[in-house]
């Protein structure tokens, strides 16, 4: 029997060939941690007395989510985390320095790699044909001392998607849409495993809004195979020499298979406060919106901002509602400014703010009033996400958050297209 991405991956690692539903002791290749997570790693590490780290240049801590921090507690935070980089000799990726997860996939994870991170969205990584994952501060803190974890061998659901996106509908949509047919928790502890002519033409940034919202059906990794794509992708990042094939063997188990005709799919918004309370755009109603954001490790790369500044340029954003742009990283704030986008935001009347994880987790740069409703490019829209549990969120594509910000209220992108 063939094996999928997962069991290949967990089968190198472990030295063994393992299968579905088997415990492995597996080496580790990526390890991170970030300003929300990374306190409680280092106690813990230190707690346990460990006195160094495996892999220091491929343990990163990073300061993302209040970055700038906004208080004195968050502050006293990255101090902890700087003093431990400096002690172990780690990466540390600074305020303004971008989302931990934009940063992994740019300079850090390799297909065939496994990346554990004290985040739930590290399945970022999976884009890249890595194994990718995120516990608890504990699990990392020992996965960073002794460089191998343990796993169970998650079962796989194969997504195949086939066709062609229509106009105005993205990776994100198409992502919403799955989610809100599987459920919340459609898929916990599976690998989601993507494939089909839509997935092999679409470009490395949607295949990481795909792998980063994996976590948000309850799956254990989002996974791709690594093709020319992700070759092309690794050599923009002057990376090719990581370059991996990996693929799943044609004859590889799946405990379902999942269907998709991209060409049905339309423009997807979650309602709160759930990620998978999905409708599509036109049958969302009237809903006035106060925010819109557009950012976070799903839809902050340069593509996202590409595509809302193109359907707002030479536009004013309705009064009322005010419009907040995160880059994922200082490689996409610089190419975003080489092309003129960052220009044409401010003149829609955007506020673009420091790289990082920005208004979405509501610890700043952006929290909403009581009431207020945003429209969001994040990956979840839990009660009290963005800092307030009397307001409300909705997710949808750059798309979307670009014609909500010109109409005030939830609009369809494929009126502005």
């Amino acid at each position: 029997m063939g094996q999928t991405i997962s069991e290949k991956i967990l089968s190198d690692k472990s030295e063994q060939t393992v299968e579905a539903g088997d415990y492995v002791i597996a080496r580790t290749d990526v390890c991170l941690t970030q300003d929300g997570t990374g306190p409680l790693a280092v106690r813990q590490f230190e707690a346990v007395g460990f006195d160094r780290v495996a892999d220091p240049e491929r343990t990163a801590l990073f300061l993302d989510h209040a970055a700038p921090s906004p208080r004195r507690e968050l502050s006293n935070d990255h101090m902890r985390l700087r003093d431990f980089a400096s002690a172990y000799g780690c990466r540390l990726v600074d305020i303004g320095e971008g989302i931990c997860h934009q940063i992994a996939v740019e300079d850090l994870v390799r297909p065939g790699d496994i990346e554990i991170g004290a985040d739930s969205h590290t399945c970022t990584g999976g884009a890249l044909g890595a194994f990718a994952t995120g516990m608890g501060s504990t699990d990392v803190a020992v996965g960073m001392a002794l460089g191998k974890t343990w796993l169970k061998v998650p079962h796989s659901f194969k997504i195949v998607v086939e066709g062609d996106l229509p106009q105005g509908v993205y990776p994100k949509d198409l992502m919403l849409h799955l989610i809100g047919t599987i459920g919340a928790d459609g898929a916990t502890y599976k690998a989601l495993e993507f494939h089909g002519s839509t997935i092999e033409r679409m470009a490395m940034p949607g295949r990481i809004t795909l792998a980063n919202m994996a976590v948000e059906a309850g799956a254990k990794t989002g996974l791709f195979a690594s093709d020319e794509l992700t070759r092309q992708w690794l050599a923009r990042h002057r990376r090719e020499h990581d370059f991996r094939a990996i693929e799943a063997d044609p004859d590889a188990a799946y405990e379902r298979t999942i269907e998709i005709d991209a060409g049905t799919l339309a423009p997807t918004v979650s309602f709160p406060h759930t990620v998978d309370n999905t409708r599509p755009v036109h049958e969302a109603g009237d809903v006035p919106i106060q925010q819109v954001f557009l950012g976070s490790c799903t839809n902050g790369r340069l593509d996202d901002l590409r595509v809302f500044a193109d359907i707002v340029r030479g536009r004013q954003r309705a009064g009322g509602t005010r419009v907040i742009v995160t880059p994922a990283s200082p490689r996409v704030l610089r190419d975003a400014l080489d092309e003129g986008i960052i220009s044409t935001l401010v003149e829609f009347g955007a506020t673009v703010t420091t790289p990082g994880c920005g208004a979405c987790v509501g610890v700043h740069g952006g929290v909403l009033g009581d009431g207020e409703a945003c429209l969001a490019t994040t990956n979840r829209n839990f009660k009290g996400r963005m800092g307030n549990p009397d307001a409300f969120i909705y997710l949808g594509s750059p798309a979307t958050a670009a014609a909500t910000a010109l109409a005030g209220r939830i609009a369809d992108p494929r009126e502005e297209v």
